[in-house]
């Protein structure tokens, strides 16, 4: 029986291209997991034997339990309170993770006297660096939200004169029996008070039993403020313009509260213990991330403003990573970005870490509390805590904040 001449040249053409799929196949699945370690040392990822198959099949590690939580809290009626002719004023400061607690607590101040609350102004680092209120949030939101909580006004009577209101100092989480032992008795006597809250620790800690109080500071923290609409417009489409670019990733991403000036700080400093670390630099938390299975086209966030070179480290393991100078609009960037305020920065920081698919706070403290009870209300709970990883890798599960895997947040308080 001849051999047709067609059909051996068909057949080895077909073992050839079959050959050559294979090498192709094998080279896109490794090549992911080729590339240099950032740092000072020439280390590749397969010195470090991380287990590629973990990396492709963790498919769990965008989500968190996933459900949206009501707010459970109930609005506090004025009737219950002795209505008196002073006012309590107070500035926002430091920033939106500091907006939040100190607007609840000139809440129940102000409901505790029976005093009349005054719509703050907002203020920034810098001397002389002021805002109104309205600038940032949405002030009829705000005023409805306190309809018979608490009596608000949008400015200061004229008859009132502010230098004869008395500045008074309370701390964050006030109780009232604070105010009734070191406010009440400064507010009786002056007609008004001034308050600044300080920080004296981190308090988020759960509510015992509810109370008035607590559904005053429920109310106050996750039910009054709201960003104005061109505030809120501009944070939607950088939301939008994130999930654009993480098209492989079905539109999500992470963000990274990652800011360089302040892993130079006191508080990121000095701590030798592994449990005791509180801040991760960006080669720290690439590393983190790949182990824990995120892949190298993951799209990331970074709050820092403007880009460092530190964060070099961060880019060559996920080259989609982004600041918010490379994805604001261009018509935006003159009011947000080159003014010499820093508070509309963070705003937006805040707010864009508070929407993301995964939140990973490299920096311990007020921002990484203040963004997780946004997102526990919103059923947004995948927030994952850096740590360096022995092994070659490990379950994202292992890292949630312990904010949501003990539910010892206080938003658990205010959301069932």
């Amino acid at each position: 029986m001849g051999v047709d001449l067609r059909q051996v040249v068909a057949g080895v053409l077909t073992l050839t291209m079959f050959v050559m799929l294979i090498h192709m196949i094998k080279r896109d699945h490794f090549d992911a997991v080729d590339d240099k370690l950032p740092g000072t040392e020439d280390v590749s990822f397969e010195s470090t034997n991380f287990d590629t198959t973990h990396v492709r099949k963790n498919i769990g590690i965008w989500k968190g339990d996933g459900d949206e939580l009501k707010p459970c809290w109930l609005k506090p009626s004025e009737d219950n309170v002795d209505q008196t002719e002073g006012f309590v004023t107070f500035s926002l400061t430091n920033g939106p993770e500091y907006h939040i607690s100190q607007i609840a607590d000139a809440v129940l101040v102000a409901r505790s006297l029976g005093a009349t609350l005054v719509i703050p102004d907002i203020r920034g680092s810098q001397p002389g660096d002021k805002r109104n209120f309205e600038d940032i949030y949405d002030v009829d939101v705000f005023m409805k939200s306190m309809e018979g909580v608490v009596r608000v006004l949008k400015d200061l009577p004229s008859h009132v004169s502010t230098h004869k209101i008395a500045a008074v100092k309370v701390p964050n989480r006030v109780t009232e029996d604070y105010i009734a032992q070191h406010v009440e008795p400064i507010y009786r006597s002056k007609g008004s008070v001034r308050l600044a809250t300080y920080f004296p620790s981190i308090n988020m800690r759960k509510a015992g039993e509810k109370s008035d109080a607590e559904s005053v500071a429920c109310l106050a923290m996750y039910g009054s403020l709201e960003l104005q609409q061109e505030t809120h417009d501009l944070v939607d489409s950088m939301v939008e313009r994130l999930r654009t670019l993480s098209r492989k990733s079905d539109g999500q991403f992470i963000a990274v509260d990652l800011r360089v000036e302040m892993l130079d700080k006191k508080g990121c400093q000095g701590r030798d213990s592994e449990k005791e670390k509180s801040c991760f630099n960006a080669q720290e938390v690439a590393v983190f991330l790949r182990k824990i299975g995120f892949e190298k086209d993951t799209t990331i966030y970074v709050t820092q403003s403007r880009w460092d070179e530190s964060l070099d480290s961060l880019k060559d393991l996920f080259p989609k990573t982004y600041t918010k100078e490379s994805i604001i609009p261009a018509d935006k960037k003159k009011r947000y970005l080159d003014s010499e305020d820093s508070e509309l920065e963070k705003v937006i920081d805040f707010y864009i870490s508070s929407e993301s698919d995964v939140f990973v706070p490299a920096i311990s403290g007020l921002f990484y509390a203040n963004v997780a009870g946004k997102r526990i209300g919103s059923g947004k709970s995948q927030i994952l805590v850096p740590a360096n990883i022995p092994d070659s890798s490990a379950s994202a599960s292992s890292f949630l904040s312990h904010y949501v895997s003990k539910k010892n947040h206080f938003a658990y308080s205010c959301y069932c």
